[in-house]
C-alpha cells in the first residue's frame, strides 16, 4: 500500500517522463537517417565549402588595405547615400517672376439678345 501512495505521489513525473520518452523513441523511429539528409544536401553543403574555402584563400592572398587619408573605407558614398546631395551652383540663376493677374470679365447685360433681328 505504502508504494502505490508514493506513486500516485509522483504520478505527473512519471507520466511526462513516459510521454517524452514515447515521443523521442517516434523520432528517431520514423525520421531519416543522416545519411540520408547528406544524400540530399550534398551539393549546397560541398558549393558552400568551396565558397568558404575561396574566401579564406582571398583573405590571406590579398594584402590589407592600408588608409593614407584618414577617411574610412567607402564615408564619402555613405554620406551621399544617407545624406542630401551637395548643393550645385547655379550658372545662369533664372529671375523669379511675378504672376500676373487675371484679368477681370465682363458682365454681358441681360437685355442685349445675340440674335440679330
Amino acid at each position: 500500500m505504502e508504494i502505490s501512495q508514493r506513486l500516485l505521489k509522483f504520478k505527473f513525473p512519471i507520466l511526462f517522463t513516459s510521454i517524452l520518452v514515447l515521443l523521442v523513441s517516434c523520432l528517431f523511429i520514423l525520421a531519416p537517417s543522416f545519411v540520408t539528409i547528406v544524400a540530399y544536401f550534398w551539393p549546397l553543403l560541398f558549393s558552400t565549402s568551396l565558397f568558404l574555402g575561396a574566401v579564406l584563400v582571398f583573405a590571406r592572398s590579398s594584402p590589407p588595405g592600408t588608409e593614407s587619408s584618414g577617411d574610412k573605407t567607402g564615408e564619402g558614398l555613405l554620406d551621399y547615400v544617407a545624406g542630401e546631395p551637395e548643393p550645385q551652383p547655379d550658372l545662369d540663376p533664372e529671375p523669379e517672376l511675378e504672376p500676373e493677374p487675371e484679368p477681370a470679365l465682363e458682365q454681358i447685360p441681360a437685355a442685349v439678345s445675340l440674335k440679330s433681328e
